[in-house]
Parts: C-alpha cells; structure tokens; sequence
C-alpha cells in the first residue's frame, strides 16, 4: 500500500539521504525505522536565495494507509494521498500474419525505442541506419571537429543514436504516464542515471548518451532484433496501397511493415517519400541564432555571489520575449559548447551540447522564432526545407567552405554595427567575424531585434554585455509532417508505413521521439501476429 507526499522539503545543504530520517519522523516512527520510498519528482526551489531547497515529491510504502495519512496531514505544508501507479502494459498480439521481420529506417531514438518494443514481444525488428556505429561515429565527429573533411553517412546528425546522441542529452518531456516512465525507465537500465526517473530537468549529457545508445542496441540484439549500419534506405516499393519493401544501399529488402524513423534532417528521404506519393505536409518550425555567454556570468546572475554552483552545478536560463512572433530560448546548454549541426554538404548551421559535468567556461542557448506556415519560401511540401538550406548556404560561403562558424557581438548586432578583434568561442572549429543578420529570414532578424532588448532587460543589463551570436539555427525541428491516421498510426492510403519521431513531424525531442516509438510498438503488435521464432 502506498501514499504519496508532496512538498517535502529539503536544504541544498543536507544530503538525499535525509529523506529516510525526514519521513519516519513525519509518519510517527523513530528515526531509525526503516522506511520504504521512492523519490516520483525532484525540483530547485530557488524563489528565496536565501532558503533554496530541492522539493520532493515521493512515494512511501505503508502497513496501514488511514493512519500514514493521519499521521502526514498533521504537517499542513504537505500534499498527501493514496497513490496508485498505472501499470505499463504492451497489448496481446494481434492475427494478421506477418512474413518478414518488420524494418526500422533510422536508429534515433524514435527507431531504437520502437525496435526494443518490437524486440521484447518477438517480432526480431530489422534496423537499418544510413551511418555508423556510435563508436566509429565519434571518431568521425571529432576528426571534423579538428578541421577534417566532413563525412555525409556519419555526422553530428547521422549515425546510431540519431541527432540526439550529440546533443546535449537532455530528457525533458511534458507528459507523463506509463508510457512516459517506461521510456526514461529504460534509458536508466541501459546505463543512463537513475535520477533521471524524477528530476525535473533530467539530462545525460553527450558524452554519457553514446554508451546508452550503444546498451540499448545489445539489448535489441539479444531479444533477437538485428541492426545494420551504412545501409541506406534510398526508395520505397509501394504497390497496391501497401508496403512490399526497401530498396537500400546494400540491396532490395521485402518486408510488409515499414517504421520511419528517419530524423529531422533526412532530407533526401524527404525528397524520395514526395516521389512516391507518401502524404506530407508543411508544419511550422523553429529558426534563429544561438547565443554564447560566459558560463561565470550565468552563474552569477542566478546565484548571485554565493558559489552556488559546486552544490547546484551550472545555472542555465528561460527566457521568452513576446511579440508579433515570439522569441525564446530553447535547448540551453550550460557548461557547454557549440558545435556544427551538418548534414549537408556545403550547409552550415548550428546546434549546442554539454557533458554530463556541465564543466566548459561557456553557456550557450539557441534564441529561436517558430516559423509560420506563410512565411515559407513558396508552397510546396519541402518550402521549409528550402528555407532552411537557403540560410545554411549563405552561412557555409561566409564560413569559407570550411564549416567555420559566422560569429558577431549580440550588442554590435543590435546597433547594427560589424564586430571587430578577436571573439572567444567554443565552437570547434573556428570562427569568422561576420553579420549574422544575413543567416535569418525577415521574420526572425524582427523578433531578434525587438526580444533581444527585453532578454537584455530581465538580467538588468547583463544578458547581452558580454554575449556573441552565431548561427545559424534552424535544425530545432522538422519543417516537415509525414501525415498519419490518429488510431493505427499508418500513412493514410500506404498500409504498412509507420511515421514516427522527430522527422516524421510527431516529436520535439529525445523522450518524446522514444515515446512516440513506443506507441507504435503497440500499435503495431496490437495488429500483427508474432513472428515464428528461428
């Protein structure tokens, strides 16, 4: 039996530990009785800088619910019920026969998440991933982060574990529910850490993300899955509204249950499914510039002059400045770097990352509009795709050809003024002194300049004293919807095709990806019977 507390309170000073002497004290035990609990929620309280407390929300286990709460709505600060957790279930399988393991084109999250699903109810999935292993694929990364050639198959975008691997980690995610648990559940069993099953801001980190997505991927291989690198899906046999198979760079492959996973930046995949007839649509996204700032002044700021950070670790920030289009921060990294979000040769576009120590001199954050529909370049389906690839060309010329990163003052941009001497940066690469109003439609340049002043104001003069802008940004989401019926998941018309993930229009982020991954497991398992086992 169990109730849930919340509001229990702790000093940033005392240990996690307290928890268990802080709840018998509350359920009228002595300090020494064990008490069986687990921590559902963990949030910075940091309204008072003088009393900042992490609040808890936690599940005891009682002998006798009535008198546990009794004894907890005593303590008027308290919210206290009966707590019952809704069970994560996978649904039977279904009867339609299945001949050939179902494929999974692309292994982010949304791939990888679906394929475990698939995996654990003995359908034996077939991944396959255009890149490479995670472990040949930061090798990649980091000989272009030294200057060496860029490689389109095995990027910061492409390769096991997606876009997401070298982004930063974070797992935020605003809804809840079995689905949700089950998913950061199994990111901790393969080797994430436990806290991000209740911080309110979970975040792996980049350099812990590889040896998840890599646990992940055995597991897949032990429950009979299978996954094959370098092998790009380049077309689709569609035939009589259904899915007869893949075409890849290793071959022809038949299959009658296609999931695409394929990420936001697949663009040639984009490309083929408008040949073939798959239903897409134009979607709003999200396109500006990233800010760079001391990670010190961020620090300070929110700290103020207490060395907070050695207990709290880097402070980080949101901000929203409205307007006719609103601006905002999105995936702040602090303690970071900026790195190059490439997937196209000669484009050049930015993203940001931090480790799980938060430890780089930097803070960084993209400052981002969502591009409406009618401010696209023309109306076709991929009129957002060309939108973007227009910036990133201007970017990469301005870069040389060399994937240096266009960079200027945040206070010369707003005097319209170009930036002069040397700018420090983390972006690997090197920089290049450069207007970067010329890397954003109209539209973005005029939210940058009317919410730039109002950021500028909620820090009290110190948003921007000290900031750089680089960019551009624009790889936050897909311009691109692969339409899909609400109830079975399938394109409409195409049975056997499977949308899902960020690139397919449905996800904004890594747990959000994985969730709708495992939502089309179910789906997908609801229909079809099992596979015969080898």
């Amino acid at each position: 039996m169990s109730v849930r507390i919340s509001n229990l309170r702790l000093p940033i000073e005392e240990p996690e530990t307290a928890l268990q002497f802080r709840l018998a004290r509350l359920l009228g035990q002595s300090r020494n009785t064990p008490v069986r609990y687990r921590i559902l929620r963990k949030a910075l309280d940091a309204r008072d800088a003088e009393a900042l407390a992490f609040v808890y929300t936690v599940e005891a286990i009682v002998a006798d619910e009535g008198a546990a709460l009794a004894s907890l709505r005593k303590h008027r600060q308290l919210r206290v019920d009966y707590y019952r957790e809704e069970p994560f279930v996978m649904p039977s399988a279904g009867t339609t026969p299945l001949n050939e393991r179902p494929v999974i084109v692309g292994s982010g999250p949304g791939g990888l998440a679906t394929a475990y699903f698939l995996a654990e109810q003995g359908y034996r999935p077939l991944v396959l991933e255009r890149g490479k292993r995670v472990n040949e694929r930061i090798h990649d990364v980091q000989a272009f982060d030294k200057g060496g050639p860029h490689n389109p198959e095995s990027n910061y975008l492409f390769g096991e574990g997606g876009a997401g691997t070298f982004s930063d980690g974070k797992l935020t995610y605003r809804g809840t529910g079995p689905d949700v648990r089950r998913v950061l559940e199994l990111f901790a069993e393969c080797k994430g850490k436990p806290s991000i099953l209740y911080d309110a801001r979970p975040h792996l980190g980049s350099n812990r993300l590889p040896a998840v997505v890599k646990a992940l991927r055995r597991r897949i291989e032990q429950l009979g899955g299978e996954v094959r690198f370098s092998c790009r899906v380049e077309d689709l046999d569609l035939r009589d509204g259904s899915v007869h198979g893949v075409m890849t760079s290793s071959g022809y492959l038949p299959c009658s249950v296609v999931v695409l996973a394929i990420g936001h930046s697949a663009r040639d995949t984009y490309e083929m499914l408008l040949r073939r007839g798959v239903p897409m649509e134009r979607k709003p996204f999200q396109m500006g510039l990233r800010i760079e700032q001391p990670q010190e002044l961020v620090n300070r700021v929110h700290y103020g002059e207490a060395r907070l950070e050695e207990v709290l670790g880097a402070a980080s920030y949101s901000l929203v400045a409205n307007g006719k289009h609103d601006l905002f921060t999105f995936c702040m990294c602090a303690g970071g770097y900026i790195m190059p979000s490439v997937s196209d040769p000669g484009h050049f576009c930015t993203n940001g990352m931090s480790l799980s120590k938060h430890d780089s001199p930097y803070a960084n954050s993209g400052l981002v509009v969502t591009v409406p529909l009618e401010a696209f370049e023309g109306d076709d389906v991929l009129a957002g795709v060309r939108l973007q690839q227009r910036y990133e060309r201007r970017a990469f010329e301005i870069g040389k050809g060399e994937y240096i990163c266009p960079i200027q003052r945040a206070l010369d941009f707003l005097a319209d003024r170009p930036s002069e001497g040397a700018i420090l940066s983390s972006y690997p690469r090197g920089t290049i002194l450069a207007r970067v109003a010329e890397l954003v439609p109209p539209l973005v340049l005029e939210a940058l300049r009317h919410g730039l002043p109002i950021m500028e104001d909620r820090w009290q003069g110190r948003f921007l004293r000290e900031a750089t802008l680089v960019g551009p940004e624009g790889r936050g989401s897909a311009p691109v919807r692969i339409v899909r019926q609400e109830v079975s998941r399938q394109s409409p018309g195409i049975s056997g095709l499977y949308p899902v993930g960020e690139g397919a229009g449905y996800a904004g982020g890594i747990v959000s990806a994985a969730v709708d991954g495992l939502r089309t497991a179910k789906a997908i398992v609801a229909r079809y019977a099992r596979l015969d086992q080898p």
